[in-house]
């Protein structure tokens, strides 16, 4: 009997993405409910939309969650780019007692790597896997030998006396107004910073960005392979799915 498509959430701090999954082979098996993410981000206000969004995309069984925080057993200990109330919340149970389902709350850097090592660009590689997915902050995801390494958050990482995300992020190249080649140096740094550290065989670069990979992809340059994220910006929700998957079966 084929599973059922799961519902799953990427939120970031400008969009909320929401889709239905088909985890067996990775596919969004219908166009994104994509809406903005609510002024300020506040718990009450995100919470408020998933529900809302849970409505009008009917499914069963459980929910993936991915989330800009560093994740332990459904709560948030940090908060990038959304509301600080996050912090010490448990998102997981929040959304169960309004949905009446089971969550799987996860960092959103790692649900996309979990869905690129699984059916996208990491597929079938070995060795040191990084993602980085670009969008109002940068994610990461890190893998070695496919196994993931959680909660990395390495776009707080500091480089060159600042944030890498507030470097080389994609609303960063948007606020200092950088145009492609001044932003992929930017972000060219970052890598190097990344490798210096890591020694990724491959680095995968994911997030809204990648709408303009023939704009700046060819301008990257590191020791470590680069490639296009295969699910470009909508490996979150895939890997959010796949969690929730893992969620079922324990």
């Amino acid at each position: 009997m084929a599973r059922q498509p799961l519902l799953a959430f990427d939120v970031g701090g400008s969009f909320v993405k929401a889709g239905l999954v088909d985890v067996q082979s990775g596919r969004v098996v219908r166009e994104l409910d994509r809406e903005p993410t609510p002024a300020g981000a506040a718990p009450e206000a995100v919470i408020d939309l998933l529900a809302s969004i849970a409505e009008r995309l009917p499914s069963e069984g459980p929910v993936g969650l991915a989330f800009p925080s560093v994740t332990k057993r459904g709560v948030a200990y940090t908060a990038a780019n959304v509301d600080r109330r996050w912090i010490g919340t448990n998102a997981a149970a929040l959304l169960e007692s309004r949905i009446g389902r089971p969550v799987a709350f996860l960092n959103d850097g790692d649900a996309a790597g979990m869905a690129e090592m699984a059916f996208g660009a990491g597929r079938g590689r070995d060795g040191v896997v990084m993602l980085l997915t670009l969008g109002t902050g940068i994610g990461s995801a890190l893998f070695v030998d496919g196994r993931l390494l959680p909660n990395t958050e390495l776009g707080h990482l500091e480089i060159g006396g600042e944030e890498a995300e507030h470097r080389a992020s994609g609303r960063a190249r948007i606020e200092r107004r950088l145009d492609w080649p001044a932003w992929s140096a930017a972000l060219n740094d970052v890598l190097a910073a990344y490798h210096s550290l890591l020694w990724p065989d491959l680095f995968i670069i994911g997030g809204g960005v990648t709408e303009n990979w023939a704009e700046f992809g060819h301008l990257l340059t590191s020791r470590a392979e680069i490639v296009r994220a295969g699910f470009g910006n909508d490996a979150g929700i895939v890997g959010a799915a796949m969690a929730a998957v893992a969620l079922a079966t324990h």
